[in-house]
């Protein structure tokens, strides 16, 4: 894991957890607003995932990302500031599936695109339902231009050796149990101030299961936002300093409301 100080005095943490096939260093621009507004910044890759990851296919285990997401929200409490968690994609259903089933200490939470139902699926999915093997390589086939606008990451993306969206057929059947059991799992999470964008041109993720997840939870606090014209990767869009914006005063209201001066 790693952590990029704010620029300045403090005014909370914010612990990032990407998406699946993806690494940290996606989130370069997003890291440097957040320090250049006065975040602390932590985050890492998730088990399987960026340079340091030795798999040609991904066959991690849900328990291990869980682990993992748990482990940085604890890094992320340890400079006794107030903490929000980001996580995008996958890494928003990850830290959902944490909120049903513990407490953390944190401030509030930003999800952007969270995995409950996709649109996008690999396509020989539905042929292998049947007589798949734990070694069945499938391609879920998710590329850049899916995933965002920004014509000046295409060149990026494609020199990134670190993005691999090949998985074993028993990884994408838990990746599906993993996210019914998010969007069917009785009860609320913990009643903490929640901020969730979703894309309306998302090509991967279904945005209704998305809202319908987020009313159904007991919170006093909550915003929902719909980006009408943008793809899946909100924070990489053309748009993305509005979506920084939008998540900054988000932060900023929850810190005043916890007595903090912004």
């Amino acid at each position: 894991m790693w952590k990029w100080e704010a620029a300045g005095q403090p005014k909370a943490v914010v612990a990032l957890v990407h998406s699946a096939y993806e690494d940290h260093n996606r989130y370069a621009w997003l890291i440097q607003k957040l320090r250049s507004g006065g975040f602390h910044v932590v985050t890492g890759d998730l088990p399987g995932h960026g340079a340091d990851a030795d798999r040609k296919i991904h066959n991690e285990t849900f328990d291990e990302y869980e682990k993992y997401v748990k482990k940085l929200m604890t890094v992320g409490l340890a400079d006794n500031l107030p903490l929000f968690v980001i996580g995008h994609g996958l890494g928003a259903t990850l830290v959902m599936h944490a909120l049903q089933r513990g407490k953390f200490e944190c401030a509030g939470y930003i999800f952007s695109s969270p995995w409950l139902s996709l649109h996008q699926h690999p396509p020989k999915f539905s042929s292998v339902l049947t007589k798949w093997t734990s070694s069945t390589k499938l391609n879920h086939e998710i590329g850049i231009e899916m995933l965002t606008r920004n014509v000046d990451l295409y060149v990026e993306a494609g020199e990134n050796r670190t993005y691999n969206p090949i998985v074993t057929a028993t990884w994408y059947k838990e990746l599906q149990t993993f996210m019914k059991s998010v969007v069917h799992h009785e009860g609320a999470i913990d009643d903490v101030p929640i901020l969730v964008h979703t894309a309306g041109e998302d090509k991967i993720a279904d945005i209704a299961s998305v809202k319908k997840w987020l009313l159904h939870q007991n919170l006093s606090e909550f915003q929902y936002k719909e980006w009408k014209w943008l793809y899946h990767d909100v924070y990489q869009e053309p748009e993305r300093e509005e979506v920084y914006l939008y998540t900054e005063d988000f932060m900023h209201n929850v810190l005043r409301s916890l007595g903090y001066v912004v």
